[in-house]
């Protein structure tokens, strides 16, 4: 055991924080995300002074970005350290996302001293953190004995990970880190949990109930989810597709779970085969509000679910699931794909999704190849999908309304768990940590495209990424406001919604250490992206677009309410 505690009376100690360190070095864990302050200060330095990575943010809150992204990317809990109370309560937001979107992720906080807390007595920082927490994560835990670290982490990890993976809050009181207690029985507390997201097989009866239901089916289709792309099983997917020769369209953080490219990719005719399909194979992906919960226009005809899922309660959860396949999505697929072996392949049904979708992308090939006075959507994103397409390794950060829902639309992805986005919740803010955790955890280069608005959530943490010299190129797609800069001022006072025409995205960059530059074409944003990438440097290229160009609310604009008030 690694620890520089004195001994007393010639027995050797360890403290709280060694102990911490112990539990997490042993589970594998290498790379810390924090903002450090008290108590919690001397994590980030004993962690560092141990040869790990400390990765320090300027904000709490993007620094559980990271964790959860880092949790999604390695499918071991990425860990987030904060401060108590405010710093907190910064980082809680991440760890409900990272909840949310199923990523495992352990979100640690130093906290008051319980006595003070519970008599309510004005402790620093005072607040009741554990019970703060649980409603928004798997599970909350506080330690408040120093034996119980090694359990507590072990404890965290298992649930972080087992079932549908999710974020966990461990709460330690400041003055646990400096507790001590004898290095031989703190070395005999520390463990590592044997098996800690075990496969759960499906029933035979329910894969026979999918089995018949495919094999009855005119036109079949498979949808995939981040979760598929979680499960990391991607050759038994893909063998699933080719060998039924089913269409599939891919969710958002799916995409690249087989390239955007292969023959059976519907995602050009979306809008097609969700209202004709008759079987929706739903694998990792859940029928909320991002597949209009199953029902109305989007889905057109009725039609019959397979959904593959971790937790049985999901199922149902908005329309009647007809075959619930129940365990981890490795071991359904590999039960589909038993039970459909020589399954007779719907030809017909896949060559008019062939058709569609290369009707859909000529068309759109016109319009990312038009140009206009000053860029718009298409042709800026264009641009970028030309460039990317050769560095199909490049993981795609990507956030904002507009920006996140045309690069969807228009960039291609080529391999697995290559794009990250704003997920579930839709998240304004996740574009710099989650472009930290994956330069840190590929190693590779990594673009981020972010729309002005979404940008200023997490701006300052572009100096994180060039303090730590990451390989990071962050696009801002600058329209000059919110969803769109063309909103007229009213007499007394700028537009709540548009942002000061004068901004430099670029120098700001400079000005923080890293490269920038200011762009007003297509060609020029490509011959920037190009050089950025072959750097390796960070850099942020503030891509000019036109005011005018952004729809409201994106593509939920149905969601947004209007006051009808005073208009005729």
């Amino acid at each position: 055991m690694k620890n520089d505690i004195q001994a007393v009376a010639g027995v050797e100690l360890t403290d709280g924080f060694h102990l911490l360190m112990d539990a997490l070095e042993m589970n594998g864990i290498t790379n810390i995300y924090g903002l450090l302050g008290i108590p919690v200060t001397e994590v980030g330095r004993i962690w560092q002074a141990r040869g790990n990575k400390f990765y320090s943010f300027r904000n709490e809150q993007n620094a559980g970005y990271a964790a959860s992204v880092a949790g999604y990317l390695t499918k071991k809990p990425g860990v987030c350290v904060t401060v108590s109370a405010p710093g907190f309560l910064n980082g809680l937001t991440a760890l409900a996302n990272a909840t949310t979107n199923c990523f495992p992720m352990i979100m640690i906080s130093g906290s008051s001293e319980r006595e003070i807390v519970d008599l309510q007595q004005g402790d620093y920082e005072e607040m009741d953190q554990l019970n703060i927490a649980r409603p928004h994560c798997k599970a909350s835990f506080r330690i408040n004995r120093v034996e119980d670290i090694g359990v507590a982490v072990a404890r965290a990890i298992r649930t972080a990970l087992s079932g549908r993976p999710g974020g966990v809050y461990l709460d330690i009181p400041a003055r646990l880190f400096s507790t001590t207690m004898p290095a031989e029985e703190g070395k005999k507390s520390v463990f590592v949990p044997v098996d800690p997201a075990p496969a759960q097989i499906p029933g035979p009866d329910a894969v026979q109930r999918a089995v018949d239901l495919l094999k009855g089916a005119k036109k079949p289709l498979i949808l995939l989810g981040k979760g598929a792309a979680y499960a990391q099983c991607d050759a038994d997917i893909k063998a699933l597709i080719e060998e039924t020769g089913i269409p599939f369209t891919p969710m958002s953080m799916a995409k690249g779970l087989l390239s955007d490219t292969h023959p059976q990719c519907g995602a050009a005719a979306r809008s097609m085969i969700l209202q004709e399909s008759d079987v929706v194979v739903l694998i990792g992906a859940r029928l909320n509000w991002l597949l209009s919960h199953g029902k109305g226009k989007t889905w057109g005809s009725p039609k019959k679910f397979i959904q593959i899922d971790i937790q049985a309660n999901e199922m149902d959860s908005n329309v009647p699931i007809a075959a619930p396949l129940v365990g981890d999505v490795q071991s359904c697929v590999n039960a589909l794909r038993a039970g459909l072996k020589g399954m007779t392949k719907p030809t017909e049904w896949m060559n008019t999704v062939a058709e569609r979708a290369a009707g859909s992308r000529a068309k759109l090939a016109t319009k990312l190849s038009t140009q206009t006075p000053v860029m718009n959507y298409h042709n800026s994103l264009g641009a970028i999908r030309d460039v990317l397409k050769n560095y199909p390794d490049i993981t795609l950060v990507n956030e904002g309304a507009n920006a996140l829902d045309n690069a969807r639309m228009v960039i291609d992805q080529y391999l697995p768990r290559k794009r990250v986005d704003t997920g579930t919740w839709g998240v304004m803010g996740v574009g710099m940590g989650s472009a930290v955790a994956a330069a840190v955890e590929t190693g590779k280069p990594v673009v981020a495209i972010c729309g002005d608005s979404a940008f200023g959530f997490s701006a300052m943490e572009f100096e994180t990424i060039t303090r730590y010299n990451l390989p990071v190129t962050v696009i801002i797609m600058n329209n000059g406001g919110i969803y769109r800069g063309d909103e007229a001022n009213p007499k007394h006072q700028f537009s709540c919604m548009s942002f000061n025409p004068n901004t430099r995205y670029d120098q700001f960059g400079i000005s923080l250490g890293g490269e920038g530059i200011r762009v007003n074409t297509s060609e020029e944003l490509a011959k920037a992206l190009e050089a950025s990438i072959k750097s390796g440097k960070p850099t942020l290229i503030d891509a000019i677009i036109d005011p005018a160009a952004g729809v409201e609310s994106g593509r939920i604009g149905n969601l947004n309410i209007v006051s009808t008030i005073g208009k005729k």
